[in-house]
């Protein structure tokens, strides 16, 4: 037997599809000038990351303050926050974040010795500036920064980026003065992230070959170096090959996270009902908060997580070549620098809690607690909404003066 919806009703459901989707063929879906994909991908993940900081914060926000929603609160402030900073960055062109790139630049690496000095500390590392009741890390603000003034440079230097290695070591020159700030809090994680997304930005832009290798070889053997430098990554290091030969000592946080996973299973415990963020798990809400979306959703939770994310970058770097075959090379560079942070620190987080990457404590974008990561990762998905918005503007001007 089967059963046809009325035309009336079908064109209803075609209509709030095209709604949503941002494309079709009605006159409503045409003159769309943002993409509502990507939209409504990040309102999502937003709200599967404060329903799960909720969750996962609960035992420990009774212990600190006896408000079990006490980081709840918090997390709903810094979304607001985000809205509003958000509102705000839709409405400045890109042009404006090209001309005053080498100024965020600056601010930047101010910031980062500023908190070298006054910063507070944390598990032994110095990455905070407290101001009131908030608290500001400026290695989130330097991956944006870092990445605006990448792209600017590009556009005023992409030949020589492709035709001489000096060219191409300047950029790395100016990462390089950033890493050594950031290892001095220490916080390695945002220097592979830095030195990653350089390298892809890079590659994007056209530079030859034997430069990667050479510097990828560099930085291979950095990382090396830091890594056997100090104790506790070598710790790190060699805890994630094998957990469970120290399951109460260096690999505590992987075998509990692994344990969260296990119990996970296909459909999850349930909402609330995870037992390793009962303080099992250290930093269940902040780096390892996708172990407990695993324990409490399970495999399902998981993978639609996980696509929401795949999605995310997906559009970042469609965007990006968007606006580089109109032309808008700072736009373009911009974009796809964002795609590429936003996939890669994703990557390490999720490793880092599977046991396939050492822990870095590294953010998952949107769904760690982390006022300043919601903060400047919300503003850089607005870039990329800003960036669409101009690209399809300027198509449909083109469209416009062609039918005239």
């Amino acid at each position: 037997m089967q059963i046809r919806l009325p035309l009336p009703r079908l064109g209803l459901i075609r209509r709030l599809r095209e709604w949503v989707m941002g494309s079709g063929e009605s006159d409503t879906a045409t003159f769309v000038l943002y993409d509502r994909t990507l939209l409504w991908l990040t309102f999502g993940l937003a709200a599967v990351g404060f329903i799960m900081v909720t969750s996962a914060s609960m035992p420990i926000g009774q212990r600190l303050g006896e408000d079990p929603f006490l980081f709840a609160k918090r997390d709903a402030l810094y979304l607001g926050l985000s809205l509003a900073i958000a509102m705000i960055t839709l409405r400045i062109p890109m042009e404006i974040w090209q001309r005053y790139s080498n100024i965020m630049l600056l601010i930047a690496l101010l910031m980062l010795v500023i908190v070298l000095v006054v910063g507070s500390s944390v598990n032994g590392a110095s990455r905070w500036i407290a101001l009131g009741p908030l608290r500001i890390q400026p290695a989130e603000l330097s991956k944006l920064a870092l990445f605006c003034y990448l792209s600017s440079y590009l556009v005023r230097k992409v030949d020589e980026v492709r035709n001489n290695f000096w060219g191409f070591c300047k950029p790395m020159g100016v990462m390089v003065v950033l890493a050594v700030l950031l290892l001095a809090q220490p916080d390695l994680g945002t220097v592979v992230v830095l030195f990653v997304t350089t390298l892809g930005l890079l590659f994007l832009a056209g530079a030859k070959l034997w430069q990667f290798l050479a510097i990828i070889g560099s930085g291979i053997f950095a990382v090396v170096l830091l890594i056997i430098a100090e104790p506790y990554r070598m710790r790190r290091v060699t805890s994630f090959w094998n957990p469970w030969a120290d399951p109460f000592g260096s690999g505590y946080q992987l075998t509990q996270s692994l344990m969260a996973f296990g119990r996970g299973e296909l459909w999850g415990q349930g909402l609330g009902n995870s037992v390793q963020k009962l303080e099992y798990l250290p930093e269940a809400h902040t780096d390892f908060i996708f172990s407990i979306l695993g324990e409490e959703l399970g495999y399902i939770g998981v993978v639609l997580a996980l696509l929401m994310v795949f999605f995310v970058a997906f559009r970042a770097m469609s965007i990006g070549r968007r606006a580089l075959e109109c032309d808008q090379r700072f736009s373009g560079f911009l974009a796809c620098a964002i795609g590429i942070w936003f996939s890669f620190q994703a990557l390490v987080n999720v490793g880092a809690a599977a046991g396939m990457l050492p822990t870095k404590g590294l953010t998952l974008p949107l769904i760690s607690y982390g006022g300043s990561s919601l903060l400047i990762m919300s503003t850089a998905l607005t870039l990329l909404l800003r960036i669409d918005f101009e690209t399809r503007l300027a198509k449909a001007q083109a469209v416009v003066r062609g039918s005239r």
